[in-house]
């Protein structure tokens, strides 16, 4: 498949290690002189772990530059002044590994957005549950809401 952002050449200063048969998409350069790399599997950060594009949940850009929040809640802050093409083929993966993102309503005080990630190599989805603002993930009767929900959604989607 050919990706319509441009040259996938890596330079041999970028020092970034990739998987077998992983192949790159898209970089751009950090002011330091650094890379940030578009895989076909993950994003590359200098002096990070590879992310893969099914553990990013949103990635926002701005003047400053990119801002990676993944699914666990950590966030990443990468300067980019010429992104090039990054940022559609950021949009681009994580938007693909998306299978299904439902929000369900848990009652008056809010709901859970259940969300089916595709993950390279896996024949099951993996899914996250994020809670409304103000709800307790670790409320016992929301989280049973939350499961008797997805278990409801998977059977629905066969996912």
């Amino acid at each position: 498949m050919r990706f319509p952002w441009g040259s996938r050449s890596l330079p041999a200063e970028a020092g970034v290690t990739l998987e077998a048969g992983e192949r790159v998409l898209v970089h751009a350069r950090t002011p330091d002189g650094g890379y940030v790399v578009a895989t076909d599997r993950a994003l590359h950060q200098p002096g990070e772990s590879a992310l893969p594009w099914y553990r990013i949940d949103r990635a926002v850009w701005d003047e400053e530059g990119l801002r990676v929040v993944a699914t666990d809640g950590t966030e990443r802050r990468i300067a980019l002044p010429d992104p090039g093409r990054l940022p559609e083929a950021v949009r681009e993966r994580v938007t693909s590994s998306i299978l299904a993102s439902r929000h369900v309503s848990l009652g008056d005080r809010g709901g859970v957005r259940l969300i089916a990630r595709r993950v390279p190599g896996r024949d099951v989805a993996e899914w996250d549950l994020v809670f409304d603002a103000g709800l307790d993930p670790a409320d016992p009767g929301l989280r049973a809401a939350a499961e008797q929900a997805l278990e409801a959604l998977r059977r629905n989607l066969g996912v």
